[in-house]
């Protein structure tokens, strides 16, 4: 991995925060940012540690819930059965974490060469932002995700894992499966944000200490702060602004920056 500024950092983890929870892809942003400056692509293992600060401000701002949740799992293996909603929704976010968790691990490598290329990037920002926009439109009002079936965290858990294609957004995939399949916006955006953590910390398990062995310290935890304090703003935001409008303003972000890229691609091909 590739030495980045402090600076640099400072500006990836503000887009990481921002783009992890808002529908946008933070995978597409960390990777077209470096390529559209000019930087060195600071590689898989920064992405991690800045997805460590993001995680933060998931664990910080859902902290009522996540205490609740850490309760039930007690319970779970105290009783071995599902006794409360909050032990039921565990068992819904471990099941929906699943698919994820196994698909990015064997695409690990494909997830760091050809899935970052610019022109597949702007590709997959484009037709999400499409997919996002009709699928909210049609939905309606919805049901609250106090209903969801196993069925539906699986396949909300299988968008997810699409996710692994930088452009197509993590949250922006999960939050329109949910919406296609009748959730809320809240509810959905809700559900798709706690299930950011279990995979969120796997992967950050697994690649934070290449990140620590191969960037400076200072330039680590810039990033993963900012990354934190943006990503609390984000959420905020996010979850007030979407129960009072709709997507649209993230369909047409998304198309408008896909559009820029596919123009840049071919201005430095030509």
């Amino acid at each position: 991995m590739n030495e980045l500024t402090v600076w640099q950092a400072a500006v990836l983890g503000a887009l990481q925060g921002l783009a992890e929870f808002l529908p946008i892809s933070s995978s597409a942003h960390l990777s077209l940012a470096p390529w559209a400056f000019r930087w060195q692509q600071p590689g898989l293992a920064f992405d991690v540690a800045l997805h460590i600060g993001t995680l933060a401000a998931v664990l910080v701002y859902f902290r009522v819930e996540w205490v609740r949740l850490a309760r039930a799992g007690l319970d779970i293996l105290a009783t071995r059965r599902l006794a409360s909603a909050d032990a039921r929704q565990l068992a819904l976010l471990v099941a929906g974490t699943v698919p994820g968790a196994a698909i990015g691990y064997l695409l690990q490598d494909q997830a760091e060469t050809v899935f970052r290329t610019p022109a597949l990037t702007a590709v997959a920002l484009i037709a999400m932002g499409a997919v996002l926009w009709v699928v909210d439109r049609r939905a309606g009002e919805g049901r609250p995700v106090t209903t969801m079936s196993w069925r539906d965290a699986v396949l909300i858990g299988l968008a997810q894992a699409c996710a692994i294609v930088p452009g197509v957004s993590r949250s922006g995939a999960t939050i329109t499966a949910g919406r296609a399949l009748g959730f809320d916006r809240g509810g959905a955006a809700t559900f798709s944000f706690l299930m950011s953590m279990p995979i969120t910390a796997a992967a950050a398990a697994l690649k934070a200490p290449e990140a620590l062995a191969t960037v400076h310290l200072a330039t680590v935890l810039t990033g993963m702060v900012t990354a934190a304090i943006t990503g609390w703003l984000a959420i905020a935001v996010l979850i007030r602004y979407v129960q009072r409008r709709g997507f649209g303003v993230f369909a047409a972000y998304r198309l408008v920056l896909g559009l820029a890229i596919l123009l840049l691609v071919w201005q430095r091909a030509n």
